[in-house]
């Protein structure tokens, strides 16, 4: 970042254009005093690289240099939340589809208020943390809505009733060999009951994250538009945040370990 404050120090349009005079006046006095034209651009190129340390190092111009930055990131991770709106919208149900509309919508309303007053230090945080919470929100929403249909086409009580069979065979059964082999069928069903028991539970923390994380953009929506801010609300949404990014962590290493087996 700091290099491309230097640059932005070098290209900054007063600094190009004091070279500009500079170079100029440098150029004339030189045809007027007829010495060499490489003596008059000396002075003006160390005269201009003292400009550029000087913006570089004033707080003003770093100020409007991350203020624009900053800008330019949040309008990025707006594009990145509509591409993701449009692509999780293909897993939801109906309930969950007006979830998502009803985030995007409040997070439009955030951005609309920000737009309002860029320079406003606030509504930046805000404007950035409702974003950032929004994309959180659209990651852990796919996933929840896959693994739900996933879970919901598998017939529980199915394999619950095949497992009771079972169990109750063994009982009966004097054939060593076939005794084995009940055995491991019942060993499995038991296994992918407990897993999809476990599933369910996940789930369902799972929800409860994501109606949290929902809440709190309501939350910001009506901090931007009152202008209110505290120093407690915010620690407490940076708290949000982290969580949020440690369950998408979790969450993609089941995946991948889910891939893999």
């Amino acid at each position: 970042m700091k290099l491309k404050l230097f640059w932005n120090s070098i290209i900054h349009y007063k600094n190009i254009g004091m070279l500009l005079v500079l170079m100029g006046m440098g150029l004339a006095a030189a045809e007027y005093a007829q010495f060499p034209y490489t003596y008059a651009a000396i002075p003006a190129v160390v005269l201009y690289f003292g400009l550029v340390l000087r913006s570089f190092t004033d707080k003003k111009f770093q100020e409007n240099f991350f203020h624009k930055e900053k800008e330019k990131e949040i309008k990025k991770m707006n594009r990145m939340c509509l591409q993701m709106a449009a692509d999780t919208k293909k897993y939801t149900n109906s309930a969950y589809y007006k979830k998502l509309v009803s985030l995007i919508k409040e997070k439009d309303d955030i951005l609309k208020e920000y737009n309002k007053d860029k320079s406003n230090h606030i509504k930046e945080k805000i404007a950035e943390y409702a974003l950032n919470l929004t994309i959180s929100y659209l990651n852990l929403l796919k996933d929840f809505c896959i693994r739900s249909k996933a879970v919901d086409r598998t017939n529980i009580n199915s394999l619950m009733e095949r497992l009771s069979q079972n169990t109750r065979k063994l009982n009966f059964t004097e054939d060593p060999k076939v005794y084995e082999d009940i055995k491991r069928i019942v060993e499995m069903d038991e296994k992918i009951i407990n897993r999809l028991k476990e599933e369910k539970s996940d789930l369902e923390r799972l929800d409860v994250k994501l109606d949290y994380i929902k809440s709190t953009v309501s939350m910001l929506k009506h901090q931007i538009n009152s202008g209110f801010e505290s120093q407690e609300t915010m620690e407490s949404i940076e708290s949000i945040l982290n969580e949020a990014a440690a369950f998408e962590s979790v969450l993609y290493e089941r995946n991948k370990n889910r891939l893999r087996n």
